[in-house]
């Protein structure tokens, strides 16, 4: 059963003369004759009495017509939602995000949601191995985070920008006119990090162990501004990408000397995954930051 032949039946259901109905619907008779003809095969009962040149519709066509004016109506509400999915009037967004992130997202998000209010968007903040989890699993339309290493042949990864790390540390600390440091002067220091799972840790990790260091973590935490509160006491220190410390007045942010001490903030969106537009119309906001 097709959608042509219900619009046809209500048609000629509505003038009760097939002639009539096929001119105004800008084909032949024969044409109409022939998908409704169709139809009633299809149904297995005659939807007209065809009297002569006269049609009357049968007792299966009455009640088939309820259904039918029904079914064409739907099939047009569904055409008006896809335009207007594709028009951004509504639709869902599901945002993966890392703390590192967080202002990265929130000025994006406030110009998006402005020019786009009718698009619904769920915000998930969680770690990179958590986010890449959720992705994996469709749960994710995208994840923001900073991902080195290898990349996974299943994800796309689009680069956004990049942030160097940077040792955090009270502006009530020493450290005040420092311009830089190096991971050996760091190791002296009482760090608090975010816990396994974090990109971060990862990263610092094998910064240490490529230089044959040994830092000293006293504090390791799954909450980074709870991490930000105690490096804010000045007993502690931490090490972050710089865009994570973004409107910390009370804290500094001290780029660290080394080899490769950039962090790449990402995209990552499945390869395979039908991409939305309001992903790709979100995307140009992250790029303009």
């Amino acid at each position: 059963m097709e959608l042509r032949q219900i619009r046809y039946f209500l048609k000629a259901k509505e003038l009760l003369n097939f002639t009539e109905a096929a001119n105004h619907l800008f084909i032949s008779q024969s044409t109409l004759s022939q998908q409704i003809k169709q139809l009633e095969d299809e149904l297995g009962i005659p939807l007209f009495n065809r009297i002569g040149k006269r049609i009357t519709l049968t007792e299966a066509g009455a009640v088939f017509s309820t259904y039918a004016e029904k079914s064409l109506l739907k099939s047009q509400e569904g055409f008006l939602a896809l335009r207007d999915l594709k028009d951004l009037k509504i639709g869902e967004l599901t945002i993966g995000v890392t703390y590192g992130m967080r202002s990265t997202l929130i000025e994006a998000l406030i110009k998006f949601s402005v020019k786009y209010p009718g698009v619904r968007v769920n915000i998930v903040f969680g770690t990179t191995s958590e986010l890449i989890e959720k992705l994996t699993h469709l749960e994710l339309d995208f994840a923001l985070t900073f991902a080195e290493g290898n990349k996974e042949k299943i994800f796309n990864y689009t680069p956004l920008f990049t942030s160097p790390m940077t040792l955090v540390a009270s502006k009530k600390s020493d450290f005040k006119n420092k311009e830089s440091i190096t991971l050996k002067e760091i190791t002296n220091l009482p760090l608090a990090l975010p816990t396994k799972g974090y990109s971060t840790t990862k990263f610092v990790t094998e910064a240490f162990e490529s230089n044959n260091l040994s830092p000293n973590i006293l504090i390791e935490i799954n909450d980074i501004p709870t991490l930000l509160e105690l490096t804010k006491s000045g007993n502690w220190f931490t090490i972050l990408a710089q865009t994570t410390v973004v409107g910390k007045d009370d804290l500094l942010t001290i780029p660290i000397k080394g080899k490769n001490m950039i962090r790449t903030a990402m995209l990552i969106s499945l390869k395979d995954a039908y991409e939305k537009k309001a992903m790709t119309v979100f995307y140009t906001f992250l790029i303009v930051q």
